[in-house]
């Protein structure tokens, strides 16, 4: 009998097959696609001066230009900043300019309603900052209006209902009257509280008020009385 040293194969190597269904990758898979992560090219590098927005006039914008063609005087002025456009509104002629684009140009939801304080301001106190979204084509276009202080603005519930609580808001926290508003009174304070927290010469430590919690010791719209030098 002839003794036969049988010849050594060698190993194979298993082959890696599809992932299907449920199934999870392995791990020779899982490097196979590292590797190709790792081949792709590298992400451009950040802008060593990045060039900041600036306001630039507008005159292209074809709904403001409806605005402007449909309710003479109502557009003072049109700017862009950023890509957002800015409309500069007349503020007796507000409600009809929201109406307008509401109802001609698809503005139908109003996302936000609120003001900003400049409280050295010549021309007036308080902007008004309209936030109009069209959902068809995901447009958002900002409505701007001067309010003085001491002065009102009609209100637009009449066109947006959801302005009701936002012009509440702007109220409580501003202090702006809003004309025809259906229910206009505090929403994040309490009736009587002192002041309006928002406003820039409302102490930053705030005002301690208890005329809700104690009439009986606070009068109706003050709080603690603070004594003077050399009072009693």
């Amino acid at each position: 009998m002839t003794d036969e040293k049988s010849t050594p194969q060698p190993e194979k190597k298993p082959v890696s097959e599809p992932v299907q269904g449920n199934e999870k990758p392995s791990t020779d898979q899982a490097s196979e696609a590292v590797t190709v992560n790792e081949e792709a090219p590298p992400k451009p590098p950040w802008e060593e001066k990045p060039v900041p927005p600036v306001h630039e006039e507008v005159s292209d914008d074809p709904d403001v230009n409806a605005l402007r063609e449909k309710i003479d005087g109502a557009v003072l002025a049109a700017e862009s900043y950023a890509g957002d456009v800015t409309a500069i509104v007349a503020r007796d002629r507000i409600v009809e300019a929201c109406r307008f684009l509401k109802e001609d140009r698809g503005f139908k939801f109003l996302v936000d309603l609120t003001a900003v304080d400049w409280p050295e301001r010549e021309e007036g106190r308080f902007d008004l900052i309209y936030w109009l979204h069209r959902f068809d084509d995901s447009k958002r276009l900002r409505l701007r209006t001067c309010v003085p202080e001491n002065e009102s603005v009609a209100s637009v519930t009449a066109v947006w209902k959801v302005a009701n609580w936002m012009e509440r808001e702007v109220y409580d926290m501003f202090g702006v009257i809003f004309d025809g508003h259906p229910n206009l009174e505090r929403i994040l304070t309490w009736e009587g509280f002192n002041g309006h927290p928002l406003r820039k010469d409302f102490p930053l430590e705030g005002i301690d008020t208890g005329a809700a919690i104690y009439p009986d010791v606070y009068p109706e719209g003050g709080g603690p009385l603070v004594e003077e030098e050399g009072g009693a």
